[in-house]
């Protein structure tokens, strides 16, 4: 595998449009709970030697904390979660709630038993990868997540899309109703690696089309899984040179 495989990276095209985020997030100058999504904050930090972006969502009235794709360096995503400040008096202890794999690739959970460890939060990745995730790691997943799905948590849960094709069981969060959350399959200038693969890069185009584009207005923000944030109104109009050139 390539790095840009295990990074799920398109091929460099001009960025069009990345939308920036409402308040510095992360280790690196966070400035307190991050970046509000409806009812939820976000937190990010980049990790790792392919750059992985991993999330912190905490939601604003309950404080349920959830982590999406513990990639590396798990000292500096157990400090990403405190960085919110302390839970509400009435969820108390564990500072973490769950985990989200959005895909099998190691760059994605290789923190991911470390943070279990820790933690003791249970974990839930797409349906079609949960076993692959499980043989990496040594970490069972709890939760497998089909398209549709809402996160188990008890408020504002957001809703799992599956988006097939750079992996089998790959899943993109909905949170509040307008961020996507996409892991590696969609990208500021394109899907994810799909291994030259047409039929992989067919499934893939055809769900982020269909689930994406058809169903998500213009403002949406992206988050990917590596790089900056943009916004289906910046990508859709390059959706028919995806197509024409097949990655």
């Amino acid at each position: 595998m390539t790095g840009r495989e295990a990074a799920g990276r398109p091929a460099p095209v001009p960025r069009t449009g990345p939308a920036e985020p409402t308040e510095p997030v992360g280790p690196a100058g966070s400035t307190g709970r991050g970046e509000r999504l409806g009812p939820w904050w976000l937190r990010h930090a980049v990790v790792g030697h392919l750059g992985t972006n991993a999330y912190v969502l905490e939601h604003a009235a309950d404080g349920t904390r959830v982590l999406v794709d513990p990639g590396a360096e798990p000292a500096r995503l157990l400090a990403l979660l405190d960085e919110g400040g302390p839970r509400p008096a009435d969820r108390p202890g564990r500072r973490l709630d769950l985990v989200v794999v959005t895909h099998r690739h190691a760059d994605h959970l290789d923190a991911l038993a470390a943070v279990v460890a820790a933690t003791g939060a249970p974990v839930a990745a797409g349906r079609d990868d949960a076993d692959a995730v499980t043989a990496a790691t040594g970490v069972r997943v709890d939760v497998r997540l089909a398209d549709g799905d809402l996160l188990p948590v008890p408020a504002d849960p957001p809703q799992v899309v599956e988006l097939r094709g750079h992996t089998p069981g790959s899943v993109a969060l909905v949170v509040g109703g307008a961020h996507l959350l996409t892991g590696d399959s969609l990208f500021p200038g394109g899907v994810g690696a799909t291994g030259g693969d047409p039929e992989r890069f067919g499934l893939l185009l055809a769900d982020v089309e269909e689930r994406v584009f058809a169903r998500f207005d213009d403002a949406t923000t992206v988050h990917p899984g590596h790089g900056r944030p943009t916004t289906l109104g910046a990508e859709r109009p390059g959706l028919p040179a995806w197509r024409a050139r097949g990655w």
